[in-house]
């Protein structure tokens, strides 16, 4: 089900079959400390997994799935979990419908900024929800946008080097199927042909964007640690988060 990084090397991403961008956040260097394997996923929906996919799931021990999806989405596309006893958590982020972002042709700087000033307390319901069961999945439709902000103030918030959430954000360009893509670019260009930001808004999760992300959280607020605080979460939760994302290197 996993692969391995070599001989006595930490856990690679679970494989998933029908799972897109599934990855294990473990390994993430925070100073001294370093990101627990096994305790924080995140992905795009669960909605096409097979059998196998299915049973791999299930090997991950999750007990905690958090959706991020509005309900239409979960709705046309429900997750696959049947037989996996896990407590699921619904936390829609968007206050508008995804498609609104693709009519309004909103750059993914301005998306994010909406998501983390109007959806704020649904952010800390994510990192509570990170708090109460572990291990824990977080995902979205495509695990790029939704999942991508949550858990990189998540992760910073316990302490993760800044380099370390950009990276993590900036691996789902990569891991989205190609044709996928295609299909998804294509269809969004015949809705809107004259859109400038519909790419990147579908298929691209730049570094710069996360960079400019986490340098506007911490102007406005200090740091994501005291975002989290100006909307609701308690200095011992932070404590806590630290304690169960982190441990020494």
């Amino acid at each position: 089900m996993t692969d391995l990084s070599g001989p006595g090397g930490p856990p690679g991403d679970p494989v998933v079959s029908g799972a897109v961008n599934l990855r294990d956040v473990g390994g993430l260097a925070a100073g001294r400390a370093v990101t627990r394997h096994g305790v924080l996923y995140r992905s795009g929906n669960l909605a096409r997994l097979d059998a196998d996919g299915t049973r791999a799931l299930a090997d991950l021990r999750l007990r905690r799935i958090i959706d991020l999806r509005a309900d239409d989405e979960v709705r046309y596309e429900p997750s696959r979990i049947d037989g996996i006893e896990v407590v699921t958590q619904r936390v829609p982020l968007f206050l508008g419908s995804v498609e609104s972002f693709f009519r309004d042709d909103i750059s993914l700087d301005e998306m994010y900024r909406r998501l983390i000033e109007d959806s704020s307390a649904g952010v800390v319901d994510v990192v509570r929800g990170i708090l109460a069961d572990q291990p824990v999945l977080v995902h979205c439709t495509v695990g790029k946008d939704r999942t991508g902000v949550t858990v990189a103030l998540t992760l910073a918030a316990a302490g993760v080097d800044p380099e370390a959430v950009v990276g993590d954000y900036a691996r789902t360009e990569g891991l989205l199927p190609q044709a996928r893509n295609r299909r998804i670019v294509e269809l969004l260009r015949s809705m809107h042909p004259e859109a400038v930001h519909l790419e990147d808004l579908a298929t691209k999760s730049p570094a710069p964007v996360m960079r400019a992300l986490l340098d506007g959280v911490a102007d406005r607020y200090g740091s994501a640690a005291d975002y989290l605080r100006a909307h609701g979460l308690a200095d011992d939760e932070l404590v806590e988060l630290r304690r169960v994302l982190l441990r020494e290197s």
